[in-house]
């Protein structure tokens, strides 16, 4: 059985849009036509898609099942389509990183990636260390020398940390209380510094970074953050000077066989100008009072 995929597209259109008349907006063709093609395709599938009924078109079993397999024909059209025009092409750059570090990426994906780019990006966050050497990743950014004999890596920055509260003291702040972490996020070694000092007065805990920042903005108690979360956050202010103890530097790790692709090489030479740009707030030098 052959499909045409301007069939296809025609019957997703429908499905999505709930009946003919919403869909002639986005086909261009009239409703009378619409209703014919669907039709077709019913016969050439031998059984009903739709549900008709004067409030619209309603998928039937086979039509829920046809447009799973509908929208993976879409997916690769759109591959192909963007192949051939050049606009991204088949090419993804992931980058892992913890989750403070992807957010701060996130928040300058301008920087990092670009339209006319002909490659797409990926932010894979993980508290635990993605495995490169297994193409889990393109790029990771840590806090040590890669070791693997397979990586390569590039010192980009110094990563301070301090202790932070919310700027009203209320509730738990100001019993003098701390928020800690639960679950996998309990293992970095910030986490680890605050269990092992203040365990007796941690009296709430989140189980991922930003409910534990939102837990101490509203006041729920005192907590460590990187320098350049904490100070990047007007609701936080730093109540003790940076924790020497706790400053880790700062890695681009890459495998070697990938380090000089083109996507690979520009997306880690973007990142890599991003900290330095921001070097003093990752550094700790630009807290607010």
């Amino acid at each position: 059985m052959d499909f045409s995929w301007d069939d296809l597209r025609l019957f997703l259109d429908v499905a999505r849009l709930g009946g003919l008349s919403a869909a002639t907006s986005t086909t261009g063709l009239s409703a009378a036509t619409l209703g014919r093609r669907v039709t077709a395709l019913e016969r050439q599938v031998g059984e009903a898609l739709f549900h008709r009924s004067q409030t619209g078109y309603r998928l039937t079993q086979a039509g829920e099942d046809l447009l799973a397999r509908a929208e993976d024909v879409e997916a690769a059209m759109l591959s192909l389509k963007r192949w051939k025009d050049g606009a991204i092409g088949e090419r993804v750059v992931r980058v892992s990183a913890g989750p403070w570090t992807s957010a701060f990426l996130a928040r300058h994906i301008g920087e990092l990636w670009r339209v006319e780019d002909r490659f797409g990006l990926e932010l894979v966050t993980a508290n635990h260390k993605v495995d490169i050497g297994r193409r889990n990743a393109d790029i990771g950014i840590r806090n040590q020398r890669p070791t693997e004999q397979w990586l390569a890596g590039r010192l980009i920055g110094t990563v301070a940390y301090g202790l932070y509260s919310g700027r009203e003291l209320i509730n738990g702040i100001k019993a003098g209380l701390f928020v800690g972490v639960a679950g996998e996020g309990s293992q970095t070694h910030s986490a680890r510094w605050l269990h092992a000092r203040h365990a007796d007065r941690i009296a709430v805990r989140g189980n991922d970074a930003m409910s534990v920042r939102e837990l101490v903005a509203n006041g729920a108690g005192l907590s460590v953050f990187p320098c350049f979360v904490g100070d990047g956050d007007e609701r936080l202010v730093r109540v003790a000077p940076v924790i020497g103890e706790l400053e880790t530097d700062q890695w681009l790790v890459t495998h070697h066989e990938e380090r000089h692709t083109p996507a690979v090489r520009t997306v880690a030479d973007r990142i890599a100008e991003l900290m330095r740009a921001h070097g003093p707030l990752f550094r700790g030098e630009l807290a607010r009072p």
